[in-house]
């Protein structure tokens, strides 16, 4: 068993999800109880939620005007913002961005709700 992993983003295929498109690591890692993204965000992020995942947002790119939805609220968001969303909470990003995401547990697509 490795004591480390590393992962390449670069490396790693893009899927589709509700923000854009999702590059996941260290789903495979079983002592590790979450998974790492970093998701590039598109204008038509949708507004979704999760009933068990709690997500880190940690936003390393924002193009203007970037904002975070969450329930009713919207935030102004910035390089170096860091955002934890808790179950339950309606999110989606407005505008174009590149964000670093911690799930935990370990993202699951089947936790992806919308309404």
């Amino acid at each position: 068993m490795n004591r480390y992993h590393v992962a390449d983003f670069e490396q790693i295929p893009g899927v589709p999800c509700p923000c854009g498109t999702a590059r996941r690591a260290f789903q495979e890692v079983a002592e590790f109880p979450a998974t790492v993204h970093v998701t590039s965000i598109s204008v038509d992020a949708k507004l979704h939620y999760h009933k068990r995942l709690t997500e880190t947002y940690y936003f390393l790119e924002c193009g203007p005007g970037a904002q975070m939805q969450l329930d009713d609220e919207i935030l102004p968001v910035k390089p170096g913002i860091c955002i934890m969303i808790l179950p339950g909470v309606r999110h989606r990003a407005i505008g174009q961005m590149k964000v670093l995401i911690v799930a935990l547990p370990k993202f699951d697509p089947n936790d992806e709700w919308m309404d």
